[in-house]
């Protein structure tokens, strides 16, 4: 789940600076350091400002992709037309987003409004004296060398969490910040040598940005861990119903790299030609994308430098300690019911019901990024289905379901989790997606009322509906991204050899999905991905996975049980994952271009080499992972893989209806469908500072499957940056995001020795296991005997 936010790459959790209401320089002009480092002839800062919060480049959370997501979740988000949306939001790619809303226009204390000639601070002036680069000079070869290396290790990372928890924090804030960092070390070593003959630009920094979310992207789009898994045996062999070779694909490398080349590049040309209508003429906010961009401009003045390399010492810091921990781990984790995970922390029998402490530097980092809200969700979400439903519905052993049963069978306890989880997930995004469509009609009004336009205007040379320039930063943005035009045939001509390709081919790779199935697919996904491209510029929610269900659902239904219509449905849910959101992504990455003034066609050539890397990391990473542990998939185990069940019973469901179900097991789904669609209607009417209380039923649903294992280390992590904030919160704000960042990316690369030792055979040497006294004395009897 990319709660991109991945999209984004989307879609799927970091903090976004959401910025619906605020002209660019108003936002960090706020900022006494901030103006203070441009020093564009302003007055010396007054005691009281100095001793306001300082500004960091890594403001408390700047993108959640996927992603784009994430990086794409707290947020008051009104757009120019004055359409609001919720505070909070949890992207269904499980791409969680975090959106902090920014101080108002900063004021002096007993002193009145701040002068107009402080408040119009010009972001582009401080930049005045930088010669702006080509299109050409932008793409240098080291960015796509270092992009190459920051692609390995965050496709490494989401897929480590694509194949756990299912839940991805959007990285955007680590890999801007690593990227700016390895190249300064870079330009840095050729410099003191007198090699230096590019100097290292913000517009190349967002080249390397766009590049690497892009391609670590396609680890979540990719289905890794959800609709690509749930073709496997693995996953089929958990349920009775279409577990036949008809609706069963297991993962090879060739097809997978294959599929995606196919797939993933048609959504990079289906909007290209409204970026000017969408970027310009109707100024969508795309609070990712804008975050994205303050936080690179923000790097490249003196001031922005220094913080970024203490903030590169500390996730320096806790991303050795974190790999250390993961390396001193292993040596206990003999079995998979061996080692530091496996603690039984609150007791034995909490345990029992998957309640403990797993030790993971991974999930406290995700909950230090994630919003408190969302952790202190996923907590009640646990102690509701593991601490008093699945006992309650255990108790029905041999009643609702036959007793002999396995725990994992789906038509025993295993059906309950899932489908009631499927219920919450489902009726959160049909109550998200109604809204969305309602918001990004309202705002179409709007805006076609405003503009007195009939149609919308789609070509790079239509200007007559722009809106004039209002400040020098808009005139010198509007200029520049209007100057290295992508023709639009070849936008046009693009995703028409694109759609050929992929209509000759997918049904090669997938022959229960028809050429004319594709086709449809194909005609009906622009509309799709116009739809959440608008709405990610309004709010920054990507619904891409909900497309994806309805797909699943549409397909599968189409094809029919007979004829393979599960794998059918996943196949058709994987096209349509894929269009819709890179064509999101795409429109993010413009936004992040348009505030730095780097050109569209750097940031489309970008997107494009990104996507291709993402093309072929992003299986070959999984390919590590499927080979190195054979236990993927498995409820209970390391890597359990929650969206890959969720995504094949939702599948089933499509094809056989409700009477897979167990017993009382839709009319619990019908009042939990309900439920999320309530909460969240109360949640949008009551005030906002009530409505930060009230938990979100998409965050609640994740544990109902997984354990409430992880809710615990969500909740220590958030415990732990509450009192962070209470103590010092300037220093928290500044520093909390790289150090969950260290934690999460340290523990996240382990995977990869600890993937080799697994091919390699060799096994760690330890097993501690923890039992109770009764059975501790049955084991010493038996070894006493032996």
């Amino acid at each position: 789940m990319r709660m991109e936010s991945a999209s984004s790459k989307s879609d799927t959790v970091s903090h976004v600076v959401n910025i619906a209401d605020w002209e660019v320089p108003k936002i960090v002009a706020s900022s006494p350091v901030y103006k203070s480092s441009y020093g564009q002839g302003l007055a010396t800062l007054s005691q009281k400002k100095k001793r306001q919060r300082p500004w960091s480049p890594l403001l408390p959370t700047c993108r959640l992709q996927p992603h784009r997501a994430v990086d794409h979740m707290a947020q008051e988000t009104t757009g120019s037309n004055g359409a609001a949306a919720a505070d909070v939001e949890m992207v269904e790619a499980n791409e969680l987003r975090r959106r902090s809303k920014p101080g108002d226009r900063a004021r002096r204390d007993g002193e009145g409004a701040v002068p107009a000639e402080e408040e119009a601070v010009s972001v582009e002036r401080a930049f005045a004296d930088q010669r702006v680069p080509s299109w050409r000079e932008q793409l240098t070869v080291r960015a796509f060398v270092v992009s190459f290396f920051l692609a390995v290790m965050f496709s490494v990372i989401v897929m480590k969490l694509n194949l756990t928890i299912g839940v991805i924090p959007s990285l955007n804030v680590s890999a801007g910040l690593l990227s700016f960092f390895f190249v300064r070390l870079w330009t840095g070593a050729l410099d003191k040598v007198g090699l230096l003959r590019q100097p290292f630009t913000r517009q190349e920094n967002t080249v390397i940005q766009t590049c690497v979310v892009a391609a670590y992207g396609i680890a979540f789009s990719g289905g890794f861990g959800n609709y690509l898994l749930a073709m496997s045996d693995r996953i089929a062999s958990q349920s009775t119903e279409a577990n036949d070779p008809q609706n069963i694909k297991n993962p090879q490398l060739l097809w997978i790299i294959g599929f995606l080349l196919v797939v993933s590049f048609i959504g990079l040309f289906g909007l290209v030609p409204l970026r000017k209508t969408m970027i310009i003429d109707y100024k969508l906010t795309y609070p990712s994308g804008t975050a994205t961009a303050y936080l690179i401009n923000g790097f490249h003045t003196p001031h922005g430098a220094k913080i970024a390399g203490k903030q590169v010492k500390k996730l320096g810091q806790f991303f050795g300690l974190s790999f250390f921990w993961g390396f001193f781990q292993w040596f206990y984790t003999a079995t998979d019911s061996c080692g530091f995970q496996k603690f039984p922390s609150l007791g034995l029998q909490a345990f029992n019901n998957r309640f403990y402490f797993d030790f993971s530097p991974t999930y406290v980092g995700v909950a230090m990024i994630c919003p408190h809200i969302v952790n202190v969700s996923v907590l009640l979400g646990a102690i509701l289905s593991w601490g008093i439903m699945w006992p309650l519905i255990a108790k029905k052993r041999g009643d609702w379901f036959s007793a002999e049963l396995a725990d994992g069978n789906l038509h025993g306890m295993q059906g309950y989790r899932v489908f009631i989880a499927i219920a919450v997930i489902l009726g959160d995004g049909l109550y998200n997606f109604l809204k969305m469509l309602f918001l990004t009609v309202r705002s179409l009004r709007f805006q076609l009322k405003k503009s007195n336009a009939s149609t919308l205007p789609v070509s790079d040379d239509d200007t007559g509906n722009s809106v004039a320039p209002v400040s020098y930063d808009e005139e010198r943005r509007t200029e520049l991204f209007l100057k290295d035009q992508i023709p639009w045939y070849i936008a046009y001509g693009g995703y028409a050899v694109v759609a050929a390709i992929s209509i000759g081919t997918v049904p090669q790779i997938f022959p229960q999905l028809k050429w004319y199935q594709i086709l449809v697919a194909y005609i009906v996904a622009p509309v799709l991905g116009f739809c959440n491209a608008y709405g990610a510029g309004l709010t920054d929610w990507s619904l891409v996975t909900t497309y994806g269900k309805l797909a699943i659902f549409a397909f599968g239904a189409w094809t029919g049980a007979s004829h393979g219509g599960v794998l059918a449905g996943l196949a058709a849910c994987g096209v349509m994952m894929n269009i819709v959101a890179t064509a999101s992504d795409l429109m993010q990455d413009f936004k992040t271009g348009y505030l730095t003034l780097a050109s569209p066609r750097s940031m489309f050539i970008s997107q494009v080499i990104g996507t291709a890397m993402g093309c072929v990391i992003a299986p070959c990473v999984f390919w590590l992972f499927y080979k190195a542990f054979d236990n993927i998939g498995i409820s209970g185990s390391e890597y359990p893989a929650p969206n890959a069940a969720i995504f094949r019973s939702i599948a089933i469901l499509g094809v056989d209806g409700f009477s897979s179900l167990p017993k009382n097991c839709l009319t619990l789904c019908g009042i939990f469908f309900a439920a999320a669609i309530v909460i969240n209607l109360i949640r949008d009417l009551v005030p906002k500072k009530v409505s930060g209380f009230i938990p979100i039923p998409m965050a609640m649903a994740i544990p109902f499957y997984l354990g409430a294992y992880f809710a615990i280390d969500m909740f220590v992590g958030t415990v732990i940056l509450f009192i962070w904030q209470k103590l010092d919160r300037a220093n928290a704000d500044t520093f909390a995001p790289a150090v969950a960042s260290g934690m999460i990316c340290g523990d996240g690369l382990w995977v990869l020795p600890q993937s080799v030792l697994a091919l390699a055979k060799v096994n760690p040497p330890i097993c501690m296991k923890f039992l109770s006294r009764g059975v501790n004395d049955k084991v010493d009897a038996f070894i006493s005997t032996l």
